[in-house]
């Protein structure tokens, strides 16, 4: 089996702070927080998800209880919070989680499931968010998308997660006349899209790294590069099922210019398997991962690697370490 990054981030309760590998590798969550104990499943009120993740203060929020949390509303998360799930089964289901004008967050083992309404996302990230972390999460079967990250949010990392059942996987660049969001910086590493038709991830403007993830069976494409964006793709694993397509180009034309244009997409080292196509463009103007970050656990892509990251993206069953 292959070796996981951030192996030794279970050995303390705030060991997630500030150990994302990527664009949000600065997140630190609630690390100077308290810790909050969730003790309710209700929607709302004392001891609720909801009633931690509106405070103001920096929080370290854990769970004293399993089971599902059904919400009416998507939860609005503030500034300097950890959403810490190891311990228990909590499963968000009805609406998601909205990070809206917040910084320092991190989500970490938690399920979504089921969320139903008009633009309703298992994860907003939008507008003006930065250094978020997800990590280690379980999306599947929203109305519209499972994660988006829009509206100049940035510097943001999706790591270990587990993304199925499910048509739009991941919107990165919210619309052709969005072209601020051009400062959007994502990185996404060991994720799983498992049988998911399209958006792994679609980009717009954004520089995104993708690395050692394993996408399968999609129903569209894997990968999608619309106007001005930067995609390197790294050491991925791409497992064609019906649909051979891997890498998809888009024009648009961004709000401020004049003629249309799609994105780049540079690949190193991927894997392609049973019949997936490539289908690169020949021209790549892609950004440099090291001079935005100097070190990122890399692997070769290979077999071992698929079956790492089959177990290990997703919830997790991995006891709540220790306060520290």
């Amino acid at each position: 089996m292959a070796i996981l990054p951030y192996s030794n981030i279970d050995e303390s309760l705030r060991g997630l702070a500030g150990k994302a590998e990527g664009f949000g590798h600065h997140a630190i969550g609630g690390l100077h927080g308290d810790v909050y104990c969730v003790t309710s499943l209700a929607d709302d009120g004392c001891g609720t998800l909801r009633e931690g993740c509106r405070r103001k203060e920096a929080l370290w929020i854990v769970f004293e209880v399993s089971g599902m949390i059904e919400l009416s509303t998507s939860v609005r998360v503030s500034s300097y919070k950890t959403i810490d799930g190891r311990g228990k089964k909590v499963r968000l289901m009805g609406k998601g989680l909205h990070l809206k004008e917040c910084e320092h967050v991190i989500v970490c083992n938690l399920e979504f499931e089921g969320g139903r309404g008009h633009d309703v996302d298992a994860i907003q990230i939008k507008p003006k968010s930065k250094h978020i972390w997800i990590d280690r999460c379980t999306f599947e079967d929203f109305s519209d998308g499972l994660i988006d990250i829009t509206c100049q949010s940035t510097h943001i990392t999706v790591s270990r997660c587990h993304f199925l059942r499910h048509d739009k996987a991941m919107l990165i660049g919210a619309d052709s006349s969005h072209y601020m969001d051009r400062c959007i910086k994502v990185t996404i590493h060991h994720c799983f899209f498992d049988g998911t038709k399209q958006r792994h991830p679609r980009v717009r403007f954004a520089k995104v790294h993708l690395y050692n993830n394993y996408t399968t069976n999609w129903g569209i494409y894997a990968v999608c590069a619309s106007v001005e964006s930067q995609i390197v793709s790294e050491c991925n694993i791409y497992e064609a099922g019906d649909k051979k397509l891997v890498f998809k180009y888009l024009t648009e034309k961004a709000g401020d210019r004049e003629e249309g244009s799609c994105g780049s997409i540079r690949s190193e080292g991927d894997l392609f398997l049973n019949g997936s196509q490539a289908c690169l463009k020949s021209e790549v103007d892609c950004f440099k991962v090291d001079e935005h970050y100097t070190a990122w656990s890399v692997q070769p892509a290979s077999l071992a690697l698929k079956e790492t990251i089959q177990m290990c993206a997703g919830w997790q069953d991995v006891p709540r370490p220790q306060l520290d």
